[in-house]
């Protein structure tokens, strides 16, 4: 005790209360400043959720749904502790409060390798956890939205029951352990029933000091798969997107925007200017600066409708094209930037994410190794809405209109662009038309708002064109990686050596929107997807270089793992060849201390027919098999695909097996949902996703040049998912990352040819 006095006194002041805060349990997640909305005379037990006289429940959801079926998965989180009936469960977005901020985001975004579990790293963990509390950033990405919730939501609800069970068993002078809550009645034991809607109000008076959790096994809800809560509106058109948005008074905003590294507004002289001032329906034409949001210098037409704001905007832009130009501009080119990435990673030891049992020096002494490099290009995101969003501003408040994957960031850019503080600015949430990591950035937040500032009171929506969303999008970054393995005489691997060079993603996003924590070191979503496989290996160096360029980078779904897996997996591959072992078989060996991985590949491969023959009766072409297992979000997919190469050498996918661990299947349809989506998703870029700039400018502008995988391309997809009881984890970008490999190795399978990069295409492939 006196040496442990002795180190707190040498602290100091601010030491000491670091360690007496970082001693105390995290700040409640329970009730926040304010109560959700409440009107109907429904009743808030907490910040999660209210009751209604009729007894429907609204579940306060604190996640951008945005396709992947969260707010119905969460909503089945509450339902269930709850005991509330199923069919009286409603959803609405939260307010922005701090009890609502993602936990499990920060915590999991250490750069830890998933199975650490020292007292050093639950250290940090519990210090990062606290750290996220504090901060309270409201963010729906990293798949991270049922782990985030899943402790939380549940609380809420079991808070909730604790309280209807009490005021009901008050009401009856009987003791709380006598009664019971089901689908929405609070039951006595001598049959009695109350609706949750008749006693709600009473049950503010009981706040639980205790509640209990509900064990695995008496769930009856969670790991159902009832239908999701949005399927029947976005079926009937009747969901509202926020480019849905429609308010009395409405002007709308169309832009012109510069190209990148452009240190000024798109040049248009005077009479131009006037010109387009003139024209049908438009009220003005404003020029913005951009801001430290991303949003570059652009002009603005502000005009009675939107096509008519369009029509004069490309008036503008033909303008432009024939005027000055910006040389700095002009020069940035993704030749030019893969060249110095591809020079990056033969000249740089980069930065060490992980590494253990001396690999370098293994692979030196090795006189058998595997060295080769793999290849992945700038995406776009091309959500199905475009980026949009509506303000109307005034000298002392604002209103924004949108759909974010992060509304306290949403709201602190319109705030600053306003000059108004960030209480002043109201949110309005809505669905997303997809995400995909795009919305996780503000810069259409920004440049709204600034429109909105030259017709003040006057609600105005900006909407891009589908040319404008493909040409100033925050891209999922090119990266190149050398893969070099040490092998033994048995073909074993004995070293695994793995260094990338890209742009940082996650670093550049933080600068953006003004999150220090990730600034410093590594961004180690740049190389996840490496270093975090499940694959024993003896020896292990995982490195990454960050490097610079003028084009926009930022998070695209899955992140580093969306190339991380191709270059790993198609790495395996052909370290099974090296060894003359089956590829399965090969990674089975590499499993045998990660059971759980071991599960799900041999799922996919008894599920797909592996080792099977092939069917080529439906098209004559000779088919083959591939499979790719990868670990990422707290979750393990494998898959298994089909391919076949026709004459004019285009790749046809015809069947795709998955499967997936992801802890407590929530709700089957969903995760099954989630990783088809993923497939497809994947499938499109693996097949056809590369996005080109020459000059300053994006070659593709919309979906004929950037072509998204078409309904008779699609392949049948079967998902099977391994039952577990351990803690949910993510589903909506676990299933992308294995679908690109899968394919590549099927390939090399079937004709011999290697693809070391993407997108996937066969020498002889027409391409026209």
């Amino acid at each position: 005790m006196k040496r442990r006095t002795f180190l707190l006194a040498g602290l100091g002041t601010g030491g000491a209360l670091f360690l007496g805060w970082a001693l105390l349990p995290p700040r409640q997640r329970l009730v926040g400043r304010m109560l959700p909305d409440t009107t109907g005379n429904a009743v808030a037990l907490n910040g999660w959720l209210t009751v209604a006289p009729d007894d429907t429940i609204t579940v306060v959801v604190p996640k951008a749904e945005m396709g992947q079926g969260t707010h119905t998965a969460l909503a089945m989180l509450m339902a269930e502790e709850l005991g509330c009936d199923w069919a009286k469960v409603r959803v609405e977005h939260s307010p922005i409060d701090k009890i609502y901020g993602n936990v499990s985001a920060l915590v999991e975004g250490l750069p830890f390798a998933p199975e650490a579990n020292g007292t050093l790293v639950r250290g940090i963990r519990w210090i990062m956890a606290k750290t996220a509390r504090e901060l309270g950033v409201m963010m729906t990405g990293g798949s991270s939205s049922m782990r985030d919730c899943w402790i939380p939501m549940r609380e809420a609800g079991a808070s909730a029951r604790t309280s209807l069970i009490a005021a009901a068993a008050a009401t009856w002078g009987v003791a709380a352990v006598a009664c019971r809550a089901e689908q929405g009645v609070v039951v006595c034991s001598d049959g009695r029933r109350l609706r949750f809607g008749e006693v709600a109000s009473l049950a503010v008076q009981h706040r639980p000091a205790t509640i209990t959790l509900k064990a695995a096994a008496d769930f009856t809800l969670l790991g159902t798969p009832v239908p999701r809560l949005d399927s029947a509106a976005k079926s009937n058109g009747t969901a509202t997107y926020s480019i849905d948005v429609s308010l009395p008074d409405m002007l709308y905003a169309a832009v012109v925007m510069s190209p990148f590294g452009a240190a000024a507004a798109p040049a248009v002289s005077a009479a131009q200017m006037q010109q387009c001032r003139t024209m049908p329906g438009v009220r003005t034409v404003v020029s913005l600066p951009g801001s430290k949001y991303g949003d570059p210098p652009a002009l603005a037409v502000i005009a009675e409708s939107w096509w008519q704001a369009r029509k004069t905007a490309s008036a503008l832009a033909a303008f432009v094209a024939t005027g000055s130009t910006d040389a700095d501009a002009k020069s940035v080119s993704t030749a030019t930037v893969m060249q110095d990435i591809r020079n990056t990673v033969r000249n740089d030891e980069g930065m060490p994410i992980r590494f253990f049992g001396g690999a370098k020096e293994v692979l030196a002494a090795s006189a058998r190794t595997l060295d080769v490099t793999y290849e992945a290009p700038f995406l776009a995101h091309a959500t199905m809405e475009p980026m949009n969003a509506t303000v109307r501003a005034s000298n002392d408040h604002a209103e924004l209109w949108t759909g974010t994957q992060v509304p306290g960031y949403a709201r602190v850019a319109a705030a600053h662009v306003l000059g108004l503080n960030d209480e002043q600015v109201t949110v309005h949430q809505h669905i997303l038309g997809g995400g995909f990591g795009r919305r996780l950035d503000v810069d259409y937040i920004a440049q709204a708002a600034a429109i909105a500032k030259a017709v003040p009171d006057v609600p105005v929506q900006m909407i891009w064109s589908r040319e404008d969303d493909m040409r100033h999008d925050f891209y999922r970054p090119a990266t190149v990686s050398r893969l070099r393995a040490a092998l033994d005489v048995d073909g074993r691997v004995t070293a695994f050596v793995a260094h990338s060079a890209g742009q940082a993603p996650f670093k550049a996003y933080s600068k953006r929107v003004g999150f220090v924590l990730t600034q410093a070191g590594p961004d180690r979503t740049s190389s996840e997807g490496t270093w975090d496989q499940p694959y024993a290996f003896p020896a292990l160096h995982a490195s990454h270089s960050e490097t610079a360029s003028a084009i926009p980078v930022g998070s695209w779904r899955s992140v580093g793992h969306s190339h991380q897996a191709f270059f790993v997996e198609s790495f395996i591959d052909e370290l099974a060849a090296a060894a003359k072992q089956d590829p399965a078989a090969y990674r089975a060996a590499l499993l045998q201390t990660h059971p759980r991985a071991l599960r799900v590949l041999q799922l996919a491969t008894a599920r797909s027919g592996w080792g099977e023959p092939m069917d080529n009766a439906v098209d004559g072409r000779p088919r083959a098999r591939g499979i790719a297992l990868h670990a990422g979000f707290g979750t393990i997919v494998a898959e298994v695909a089909e391919v076949s190469v026709a004459a004019d050498g285009r790749i046809r996918v015809h069947r795709v097996v998955a499967a997936v661990d992801c802890g407590l299947p929530v709700n089957p349809n969903i995760i099954a949902q989630q990783i088809e989506s993923g497939i497809i998703d994947g499938l499109s870029t693996a097949l056809n996703g590369e996005l080109i700039v020459e000059g300053g400018t994006p070659r593709q502008s919309n979906f004929h040049d950037y072509r998204l995988l078409r309904i008779d391309e699609c392949p049948a997809i079967e998902v099977h998912i391994v039952p577990s009881l351990e803690v949910p984890s993510g589903i909506g970008e676990p299933g992308l990352p294995p679908i690109a490999p899968a394919v590549a190795n099927a390939l090399f399978t079937l004709t011999g040819t290697r693809l070391r990069s993407l997108p996937l295409r066969m020498p002889n492939e027409d391409v026209s």
